[in-house]
């Protein structure tokens, strides 16, 4: 059996895709996603656990995990040009979790697996 302990949070940032002109060159409508613009992120780590006796404090993990977005990226955050594809894949390797998913505004986004 495999167990996962799941933390979920918001965090609302900035972010930009500088590159979105070259990559979708016919879609002008979409170009304004070079400039920064503000989303609320919705983050849900998935991280296992070796017993059931909360060996990984959840309330807690949480806020660390809050007090590192803080602490690298302010509050409320600047993610420049971080895509949710990357803000998971930070988290994923900064908490050695199972998962992270990273949504803009509960929408859509990204989940990277270990």
């Amino acid at each position: 059996m495999t167990t996962n302990i799941i933390v979920k949070l918001q965090y609302e940032a900035l972010h930009n895709w500088p590159g979105v002109v070259n990559v979708l060159p016919n879609s002008p409508w979409i170009h304004m996603l070079k400039d920064k613009h503000r989303h609320i992120f919705y983050i849900a780590l998935e991280k296992q656990v070796t017993h059931s006796d909360r060996d990984v404090e959840i309330i807690l993990f949480k806020q660390e995990v809050i007090q590192k977005l803080e602490s690298s990226f302010g509050r409320p955050g600047d993610l420049g040009p971080m895509s949710c594809e990357m803000l998971a894949e930070f988290l994923l390797k900064e908490y050695d979790c199972s998962s992270v998913e990273v949504l803009e505004d509960n929408e859509n986004g990204a989940k990277v697996y270990k």
